[in-house]
């Protein structure tokens, strides 16, 4: 086992509530196996409601953000708000990625940067996932807009349901065993992998794993993909017990 402490940045809307608990979550179960350390720092961009229009207005702020985080000289930065990059246009994770790592590096402390978007889409074709069905706390414009994502990245969505909440506070008071029973009414049948959360806000982390208990499917959601993702820039093993495939070590 390892002392090795990691620091690790997150940029989250204003209103968010959940990834500044799920990420450390994971992470301090890491540190139950193998012994790392990680500390955590946030910084916050102004979103109350899930409208295009707010989400664009949030997305300009990101880049202070990224600067402000990277004076603490972090590991790792994640962008957490899938959304908000998904509603900017296909493949915008990738510009967005670009873009915050230059803001840190110009600040003299280069970061890699993760986005949670990117994560979701790069841990499906991890696990190999042609097809998917996903679960959204979304009013069902947006998640049109992230199925759309989905799809341009070369991933079919067959099924979704949008629980249709606008209000970000409502979202991330939700019960993270609820989509256990919600994703029961999803079509699962000939689908490769279940997102039972595609939103950083909607708390799903107690369910990822009885979903794939129950269904012999792979379950991953934005905050496992975003975990993932983060371990992988750390340059460390990729396995955390109890959270489905993607953390299994089996990638």
């Amino acid at each position: 086992m390892t002392s090795k402490t990691y620091r690790i940045g997150q940029i989250v809307p204003s209103s968010n509530t959940t990834m500044e608990t799920e990420i450390p979550a994971m992470f301090h179960a890491r540190h139950a196996q193998f012994g790392e350390r990680f500390t955590f720092h946030g910084s916050r961009m102004r979103m109350k409601k899930v409208t295009p229009e707010e989400l664009a207005a949030m997305d300009a702020d990101s880049d202070r953000c990224a600067l402000e985080l990277s004076d603490a000289n972090l590991d790792v930065l994640g962008y957490a708000c899938l959304v908000a990059i998904m509603s900017m246009g296909r493949g915008y994770h990738r510009v967005s990625e670009e873009r915050l790592s230059l803001c840190t590096s110009e600040n003299g402390f280069p970061t890699p940067v993760v986005t949670s978007a990117g994560a979701l889409v790069d841990g499906l074709k991890v696990l190999g996932a042609k097809k998917v069905s996903i679960l959204t706390p979304y009013m069902k414009p947006l998640t049109d807009m992230v199925i759309d994502y989905i799809e341009h990245e070369g991933i079919e969505v067959v099924d979704s349901i949008s629980l249709e909440i606008s209000d970000n506070l409502e979202v991330g008071m939700r019960d993270s065993r609820a989509p256990i029973e919600i994703t029961r009414k999803l079509n699962t049948s000939n689908v490769d992998v279940i997102v039972a959360s595609a939103c950083v806000q909607m708390p799903s982390l107690d369910s990822i794993q009885p979903i794939e208990n129950r269904t012999g499917l792979p379950v991953i959601s934005s905050s496992v993909a975003t975990v993932y993702a983060m371990m992988r820039r750390l340059g460390l093993d990729r396995t955390i017990d109890g959270y489905g495939s993607l953390l299994s070590g089996k990638y």
